[in-house]
């Protein structure tokens, strides 16, 4: 049974920055990629950035120049580092673990920033 375990979010104001970690029950290395994924209220999930087993990094537009994401294989842990941040980056925060066409979701965390 996979889990993802997500910490870090919470209130920050605009232009502030925040770190999520998340720490996967399995080797990443088991996964084709792994990534983070935003759902604001009233809106679908979208994707936020993924890193594949090689490294590379994928962003959304919204993402790119101010997110990074990034893995620690030593210790199955993904992270995301959000700057700049924006109001409209106010969301509930999750980690993902795709193999193949499946995904294996953390509990959400929730990202609120004031104007």
């Amino acid at each position: 049974h996979v889990q993802l375990v997500e910490s870090g979010g919470g209130l920050v104001h605009t232009g502030g920055s925040l770190r999520h970690s998340c720490v996967v029950s399995e080797n990443m290395f088991n996964f084709n990629d792994m990534g983070w994924y935003r759902q604001a209220p009233g809106k679908q999930r979208e994707l936020v950035a993924t890193i594949n087993v090689g490294g590379l990094t994928n962003y959304a537009g919204s993402a790119k120049g101010r997110f990074t994401i990034s893995r620690d294989n030593t210790k199955n842990t993904v992270y995301l580092q959000m700057g700049s941040l924006k109001p409209e980056d106010t969301a509930i925060y999750y980690c993902t673990a795709r193999l193949l066409t499946r995904n294996y979701w953390g509990q959400g965390t929730q990202v609120t920033v004031s104007s």
